[in-house]
């Protein structure tokens, strides 16, 4: 196998074979990263593609600066979290829209709406997470990334840092670290 930055070079000047073999050593991570964030097969395959396109498109602008490794994974981790983020403003559910198998038991979603407090207090859980996705986007890619893998999808530390290439003790630090930045983002919304 060829050097990595040998290969990268080669891949900036169009040699296709080149990019299909970064391609290959980073797939599996780059798809299990994508699964991590959306749980769906498809969502991660798409995720896959997106990432991939924007690393063939800005692979010329690559500068040796961070690690390959590093930059494609900012680069999974921006993809996952736009595509999550167009994919719940373009997933509106109507509220006539008929919700349960039972035949005795056929409901709209607006049936569920019990009361104003209901709304209210799903209007709250809303703006809260809105407040999480906030302070999530301000954490350095690397904790954002491993703080989401830990946290909301529940991977164990030496998981990550497999995905992540990089030692347990690195992910815990990057834990720690967005740990501590998320509570002082927090702070005014919840009790810490």
């Amino acid at each position: 196998m060829q050097d990595e930055i040998q290969l990268i070079k080669q891949a900036q000047k169009g040699d296709q074979l080149a990019f299909e073999q970064l391609v290959y050593r980073y797939d599996r991570q780059v798809l299990n990263i994508a699964m991590s964030f959306r749980n769906s097969e498809d969502d991660a395959q798409d995720i896959y593609q997106e990432v991939f396109l924007r690393v063939f498109r800005g692979l010329k602008n690559f500068q040796f600066k961070s690690e390959f490794s590093t930059w494609l994974f900012r680069i999974t981790t921006n993809v996952c979290i736009s595509f999550k983020t167009r994919k719940e403003r373009y997933s509106h559910q109507s509220l006539d829209e008929q919700i349960g198998n039972d035949e005795d038991d056929i409901r709209t979603r607006s049936d569920l709406i019990e009361s104003d407090s209901s709304v209210a207090k799903e209007t709250e859980l809303n703006e809260n997470q809105q407040y999480i996705n906030e302070a999530l986007e301000k954490l350095p890619a690397q904790q954002k990334l491993a703080f989401t893998m830990k946290y909301f999808d529940g991977y164990k530390i030496k998981e990550i840092a497999e995905m992540m290439q990089c030692t347990e003790g690195t992910v815990k630090r990057y834990l720690f670290n967005a740990s501590g930045k998320m509570k002082e983002q927090l702070k005014h919304v919840i009790e810490v």
